[in-house]
């Protein structure tokens, strides 16, 4: 029988990690809650992503839109951001490149030179990328996109008519990498919420009605199999 591992080889992955507060509201616990335990989960697809041979997974951590929630929750998710990539992200043993994508310049300047610091010293690692969205959105990672090349042009250094979409692609956060073979939304939300607009032009989109806390390995390799069974024309017949 075939297993998720045999077709994950290779795949770009995009997630959605939604429903922690939700799934804390259901168990009369405060949204923390569903936040730390939505972490560990995390830490635990990523590790297992590697274990596929997945080729890059990005994780949807915090977007630009979530300042707007309550200051304690903020403060709880920045905490957890910050002990996992201390006590989470010890891959210096491990074949791992971890990029952030997003608007670092507002997280706490401790925060900011960890994410620096771990980015440089998985640079040159060859295996799995894995990608943070951290005060992340599409539409400014597309307008930050446009401004840089709008300010080559007004150098001098290039013309309006010779901009393409691999120029737009190159100042993407995601710069050199595979666009999204599919985005996986747990929590039987159908939304992209702002995720990889660009990169999502052709992606898959596979919903799942289960809450992030309580995703498991093996609904991964469900959302695997059903990406499997779906034709990708790119446009074609």
């Amino acid at each position: 029988m075939e297993h998720p591992k045999d077709f994950a080889k290779g795949l770009s992955i995009g997630i959605i990690m939604d429903g922690n507060g939700r799934w804390a509201k259901q168990r009369g616990l405060p949204r923390t809650a569903g936040h730390k335990k939505g972490a560990a989960v995390f830490q635990d697809i990523a590790n297992y992503c590697e274990e596929l041979g997945v080729s890059s997974v990005t994780f949807y951590a915090f977007s630009t839109e979530n300042w707007k929630r309550p200051l304690e929750e903020v403060g709880a998710i920045m905490k957890l951001f910050a002990q996992y990539l201390i006590e989470g992200f010890d891959y210096k043993n491990r074949n791992i490149r971890i990029k952030f994508l997003g608007d670092r310049t507002a997280l706490d300047p401790k925060l900011q030179k960890l994410m620096n610091e771990l980015e440089e010293d998985s640079a040159a690692k060859t295996g799995m990328t894995l990608n943070i969205a951290v005060n992340y959105g599409g539409r400014p990672e597309i307008v930050r996109a446009a401004r840089q090349l709008a300010q080559q042009v007004a150098e001098g250094t290039l013309k309006p008519e010779d901009i393409t979409e691999e120029m737009m692609s190159d100042h993407m956060y995601t710069a050199g990498q595979k666009d999204p073979d599919f985005i996986l939304r747990p929590s039987g939300e159908k939304r992209l919420s702002n995720f990889m607009l660009w990169q999502a032009a052709y992606a898959e989109l596979v919903e799942m009605d289960v809450l992030w806390p309580d995703f498991t390995r093996d609904d991964l390799d469900a959302a695997i199999t059903e990406f499997n069974k779906r034709s990708r024309r790119f446009g074609g017949i």
